[in-house]
């Protein structure tokens, strides 16, 4: 008999659960994009127009400076012509005393004075003239000494008024600059203070948009790769400065490879943490080796048939005898693994790295730790299994997944077996044609792009999904026609950088400026999604995706290498 109240109880069980399960809402990315996107409008008006408010700032600080200084030389002169006209009235009052004594004597002396005394007095014509000339003379020069000391007191009394007028004048300067300068201050500290708050705001935004794009992708967000070992190459590594800013490279985490198997620096990570051959083994394959038998030949190309234990293996060249001796066993056992399915089967195993490379040096005169390790593993193989292998993966493999110590991507990529032992591949911008550092690099010196080689990715992305299948066909390296790449003919015509930009425009926008990027890992191991923010606002493109139109675009050699990559800016 159906219990009905049991079906009704599971029923609102069942509701309640949709009811509060965590969701996410379809729009709150969209929401989140345009908050950012019109956050960023307004951080980047505020600074425009806290520019000119900067410039001017500096413009009135540095007239005050020279002011200053004037006002410092002024200052200095009018000090002195201070002291000059105290002076001067020093010797104004000492000459004021004189003249004084002078005007008495000369009203004196034209009172008293009678034109007959100088008649009657005089005992001839001649000395008459004389003492009225003598006397004419002292009373002209009385004359010209009180208008002598009338200019006297009028130049003292101009430079006074002078000396006021200016100091008032450089007063009142010096507070109008204050106050512009102050006034100033204050706006551009305000505007900082709301740029501030809008790069905190936008931080905000961004990592819930991170949080939001990892859901729905099921991707991770790791805030910063951190120290890893250097490249082979020190132009390939992250803290190679290329000499301009904006600067950005892409960094594959491992190189070309098919991320199966073992990684030989992961294998060599594992040993030097404590791991032995078995333990490396089961962590890559699944499996603990078996014995089987080993004995007899296997057709090696060029060389016809050879021993397998004691001369072919002798000589594979796939790890550095250097290696801790529990790697070189393991990898032993891996190239034993793969080559014991040409050998019962009785195909011809190839000497180049299409296969596994074998060296008629090494074999002839084998390292005696690589010798020993061929023979403390003879006649192991992993059943049920190709034995493949490569030298690094960046930390990620499809059939045994995360290479790290906790066996996911949360210790990732600090703590990746590759890292740990420090391959030169682990974190990688490649920009020459093969692996070999001494290869062609189509006259570039480093793998860093500018800004406008950047954003011509991001245009050539732009005309790859809305363009027509003849621009779609011309996205190629402008660099195209002086270093030819496999598989794209020299005679192809590439856009140019212009013609990128204005095909771009015709189809709804081109892209000039990338103010950050930003990356998400997926937890299977390769790179999500990429955000950069831009004059056009915040655009998301996957992984692949941008991988798939970087390779078509990037200029020379200037690759990605790997599914799990970083884009870094500086």
């Amino acid at each position: 008999m159906i219990d009905l109240k049991k079906i009704l109880k599971f029923f609102i069980i069942l509701v309640l659960f949709f009811i509060f399960l965590p969701t996410i809402r379809a729009d709150e990315l969209d929401d989140i994009n345009k908050q950012l996107d019109d956050l960023r409008r307004q951080l980047e008006l505020s600074k425009q127009a806290t520019e000119p408010l900067q410039q001017q700032l500096t413009k009135i600080q540095s007239d005050l400076d020279r002011i200053k200084n004037e006002v410092f030389a002024i200052t200095a002169e009018l000090n002195q012509k201070e002291l000059d006209i105290k002076e001067a009235e020093k010797k104004l009052l000492n000459q004021e005393k004189q003249l004084q004594e002078r005007v008495y004597q000369l009203y004196k002396n034209l009172n008293k004075t009678d034109p007959l005394v100088f008649i009657f007095s005089s005992n001839n014509f001649t000395q008459l003239t004389r003492l009225f000339f003598y006397q004419n003379k002292l009373i002209e020069k009385d004359k010209a000494e009180i208008i002598k000391f009338y200019y006297l007191i009028k130049r003292i009394e101009e430079d006074k008024h002078n000396l006021a007028t200016q100091r008032d004048r450089l007063t009142a300067i010096n507070k109008r600059l204050d106050e512009q300068s102050k006034f100033l201050a204050e706006e551009i500290n305000k505007a900082k203070a709301f740029q501030s708050d809008l790069i905190k705001k936008i931080a905000e935004l961004s990592k819930r948009q991170k949080e939001l794009l990892a859901a729905r992708s099921g991707s991770f967000f790791t805030a910063s790769i951190g120290e890893v070992p250097l490249s082979d190459d020190p132009a390939s590594s992250p803290n190679y400065n290329p000499g301009f800013s904006p600067a950005f490279a892409a960094f594959s985490f491992g190189a070309y490879t098919h991320r199966k198997g073992m990684s030989q620096y992961g294998a060599k990570g594992r040993a030097e943490s404590g791991q032995n051959y078995v333990d490396i083994i089961k962590a890559y394959y699944g499996k603990e080796p078996k014995e089987v038998d080993t004995g007899g030949t296997i057709n090696v190309s060029g060389f016809g048939e050879l021993d397998f234990e004691n001369y072919y293996l002798l000589g594979i060249a796939e790890m550095p005898s250097s290696f801790p001796f529990e790697a070189l066993k393991a990898q032993a056992i891996a190239a034993r693994t793969y080559a014991y399915r040409y050998k019962i089967s009785g195909s011809s195993i190839c000497t180049t790295q299409s296969c596994q490379v074998f060296s008629k040096s090494k074999a002839d005169n084998p390292p005696e730790l690589w010798k020993k390790a061929v023979e403390e593993t003879r006649g192991l193989i992993i059943e049920g299994v190709v034995g493949y292998y490569s030298s690094t993966t960046g930390g990620y493999l499809t059939t045994s997944g995360w290479d790290t110590e906790c066996r996911s991507q949360n210790c990732w990529p600090d703590s990746a077996y590759e890292k740990k032992a420090g391959s030169p591949w682990f974190y990688k911008a490649w920009y020459r044609e093969s692996y070999s550092n001494s290869s062609a690099s189509c006259g570039r010196n480093h793998p860093w792009l500018t800004e406008e080689e950047m954003t011509d990715i991001l245009n050539a992305w732009v005309v790859r999904n809305k363009g027509s299948e003849e621009d779609v066909a011309r996205i190629l390296p402008i660099t195209i026609k002086n270093c030819p790449i496999d598989n794209i003919s020299s005679q192809d015509n590439p856009l140019s950088v212009d013609e990128m930009r204005n095909k771009a425009n015709q189809l709804g926008g081109s892209y000039s400026k990338i103010n950050s990027v930003s990356i998400t890992f997926n937890s299977q191991g390769y790179t999500g999604n990429i955000t950069f923010q831009t004059n056009r606002g915040s655009v998301t493109i996957s992984g692949e995706e941008f991988k798939t139109i970087f390779n078509l675009r990037a200029p020379g050699y200037i690759s990605i290498r790997n599914s799990l990559y970083n884009i870094e800016k500086k």
